[in-house]
């Protein structure tokens, strides 16, 4: 089964508040096998639109990835994500083992 990624854009405006967002989605991206592969290091834009964070996070497959993202533990911390930054996030399905 493939694995799949979340790959997200985001553009912080409230540091500290940011990380409530993060200590809250932490249960609900533990219980699904979540991998963070990049969160925030240092970056090079190549081409189109650049914002200041970018975040890789690596699932077992596309059915934990949706259901992280779906859960009520992540959309609580959604909520919160939403009011201290500005995001663009999409989950790819990976090529396959």
């Amino acid at each position: 089964m493939p694995k799949a990624y979340w790959i997200a854009h985001v553009d912080v405006s409230d540091p500290e508040r940011y990380q409530d967002y993060v200590s809250t989605a932490a249960p609900a991206m533990q219980r699904h096998g979540a991998k963070f592969l990049a969160r925030g290091g240092p970056f090079q834009p190549m081409e189109g639109q650049a914002r200041a964070r970018n975040v890789v996070i690596e699932f077992p497959s596309m059915d934990e990835a949706l259901a992280c993202y779906n859960s009520a533990e992540y959309q609580a911390a959604k909520a919160i994500r939403e009011t201290v930054s500005s995001a663009e996030i999409l989950i790819v399905e990976g090529m396959g083992d």
